[in-house]
């Protein structure tokens, strides 16, 4: 497993993480390594919904599809 070193963390960033740590019951390292689970998870799923963003138009035209229209014989 990978290591991350973080330097010049301010005093008071540091002690609010602490501060977080402590009320999740969790040690400082646990906070840190849940807070950039939760980010990487966030980044996941704004770039699967970016991947899955569609568009659709209304062109006024009223048709009814079937499943015929769209699949041949072998329903493929």
């Amino acid at each position: 497993m990978s290591s991350i070193h973080i330097r010049n963390i301010e005093e008071q960033f540091l002690s609010s993480l602490k501060r977080l740590a402590k009320k999740h019951h969790r040690s400082l390292q646990g906070e840190l390594h849940f807070i950039l689970e939760r980010a990487s998870e966030l980044d996941l799923k704004e770039n699967m919904s970016e991947e899955l963003n569609l568009i659709t138009v209304n062109s006024g035209l009223k048709n009814s599809w079937h499943r015929e229209d769209i699949y041949d014989a072998d329903g493929r």
